[in-house]
């Protein structure tokens, strides 16, 4: 009893520590000084790729029929490492991409998009997943793979302390309760980060993050010469099933990827007005 009492101890000194620490880095977040003189810095390439960047774009379409012609294993590494270098909520990075490839495993996933036509001819078949789970370890790589000879102290405390502070949720998530109720009434006094404090909360963080990637790696097709389908018509369930994934484990989309046929493309592009989506305020 008296063990149980003084872990429930430690762990309320955790918390309150991690709260203080959480209210101190402020505005900033990430507890970064800005305004420190010596800090790293990365100038933006003197060249600008406007034209080509443009036309990739503007020539993505969601291809629904493709060719036999395989993708190179080289051409898919190099399009998955440029989904894997998108932006992500504090550099987390909630997502993996399980390339089926296994001819059995397949065809079930075919079966599982509804056997439409972009992913019963894709050359590959990607599940682009999110995770809401894994902060643990990503926040941990942040700090082993540090790239220079020191890691900056701020960035230590912050994959160490401050991101546990932020995305754990606790046993029935009673922490991101309460951490909800204390920003509420922080947040009366000072701008406060409002969330994830629950499990649906940390859905939507992960898939945020998640779809940004996924959007790299069909531009990624497009620049090699590639295109793409992503596909939310599946049976979700079946899925997770197909690739025994965790229970934290979000299908986000599958992507067909592969080299367009001529008809692939089935109708023209339908573009609306911007004043439909744009406000100045």
């Amino acid at each position: 009893m008296a063990e149980t009492e003084m872990k429930d101890s430690a762990t309320r000194s955790n918390f309150m520590d991690d709260l203080k620490e959480t209210l101190r880095r402020g505005a900033t977040v990430d507890g970064y000084d800005y305004n420190v003189k010596k800090r790293y810095y990365e100038p933006a390439p003197e060249q600008t790729q406007g034209e080509a960047f443009t036309q990739v774009v503007e020539s993505r379409r969601s291809v629904r029929k493709f060719t036999d012609t395989p993708i190179p294993r080289e051409v898919l590494g190099a399009c998955i490492d440029l989904a894997l270098i998108a932006p992500s909520s504090c550099n987390l990075q909630p997502w993996e991409f399980h390339v089926v490839q296994s001819p059995d495993k397949k065809a079930k996933l075919v079966e599982a998009c509804m056997s439409q036509n972009a992913a019963t001819t894709a050359a590959e078949l990607i599940v682009v997943v999110a995770r809401t789970n894994n902060w643990k370890k990503i926040a941990k790589l942040n700090i082993d793979q540090w790239p220079q000879p020191k890691i900056p102290k701020h960035w230590k405390d912050f994959y160490s302390k401050g991101v546990a502070f932020t995305y754990w949720q606790g046993p029935l998530h009673a922490v991101g309760y309460a951490k909800k109720a204390l920003s509420n009434v922080a947040g009366l006094f000072r701008p406060m980060p409002r969330g994830p404090f629950t499990k649906s909360d940390m859905r939507v963080w992960a898939i945020k993050s998640t779809a940004l990637a996924a959007e790299n790696l069909m531009l990624a097709f497009r620049a090699h010469g590639f295109d793409s389908c992503p596909m939310e018509g599946m049976d979700e369930q079946r899925v997770r099933k197909l690739l025994k994934l965790p229970r934290d484990a979000e299908v986000v989309m599958v992507v067909g990827a592969g080299e367009r046929a001529k008809d692939g493309v089935y109708f023209p592009r339908v573009k609306f007005d911007r004043d439909n989506f744009v406000r100045y305020v």
